[in-house]
């Protein structure tokens, strides 16, 4: 089961999205939030799968609760309006549903969510050394030790590797990346970058170097996956 929650100041759309979400049979509604800030305090005290959020609420709009939670589940955006689209996928959002919304439209976003979260689970589960992704319309193996960096360029993202010149770039969001690597071993170290922590040479404030003579930007936004990063790598090395 996947765990929800709804998230809308309006109450005719709140009632809606509760109504598809109860159709759905793989998922579990656990809260219903009026306003973003009742659903930031909730998200930063429950661990949630999935939210249905609305954009424009007062007090803090459904984008500004996306910047501000430090972990961020699969979001799926349900608004009134296409000009918040481009900004809603560069934080990594699943789907973007424009009311009215039909359940045939709901539930489509409903099954790439559950995708999206089978296929996540199973790596998690499985730890690999491989992953596998869509790219050049073939299902493309990636060792996971010859990854260098990925990185992320809107719908698409970039593996560079270090056995081959060429990248190879799947249609994946960077958050989707990310979630197929294993954490003790990569770290977002930029919106724009993931990076592999066993081939960094050296992490200076703004900027980390990779094997390779590989030079990537380090943002403070981001300093606690790459610290987090550092202190398991120091781990299994003493170890």
């Amino acid at each position: 089961m996947i765990n929800c929650i709804a998230v809308d100041d309006e109450k005719y759309a709140l009632d809606l999205l509760i109504d598809n979400i109860r159709r759905v049979p793989f998922l579990h509604l656990v809260a219903v939030c009026k306003n973003g800030v009742e659903a930031l305090h909730f998200l930063e005290r429950e661990p949630i799968d999935l939210v249905f959020l609305d954009i424009q609420m007062p007090a803090l709009n459904g984008l500004q609760l996306l910047r501000k939670l430090k972990i961020r589940p699969m979001v799926v955006i349900v608004s009134a309006f296409k000009s918040y689209a481009l900004e809603s996928y560069e934080l990594d959002v699943l789907d973007y549903l424009l009311k009215p919304i039909t359940f045939e439209r709901f539930e489509r976003a409903a099954n790439k969510a559950n995708d999206y979260y089978q296929l996540i689970h199973q790596q998690k589960e499985s730890k690999p050394d491989y992953i596998f992704v869509n790219a050049d319309y073939r299902l493309v193996k990636i060792d996971i030790d010859t990854i260098l960096y990925v990185e992320g360029m809107k719908d698409y993202v970039k593996f560079f590797l270090t056995n081959s010149s060429k990248p190879i770039v799947p249609k994946l969001s960077l958050k989707m990346a990310e979630e197929m690597l294993p954490e003790d071993r990569f770290a977002r170290i930029h919106k724009s970058y993931i990076v592999n922590g066993d081939k960094v040479v050296s992490i200076q404030k703004k900027q980390v170097q990779l094997i390779n003579q590989v030079i990537l930007p380090l943002s403070h936004n981001y300093q606690s996956c790459y610290s987090n990063l550092l202190t398991s790598n120091s781990t299994k090395n003493a170890g």
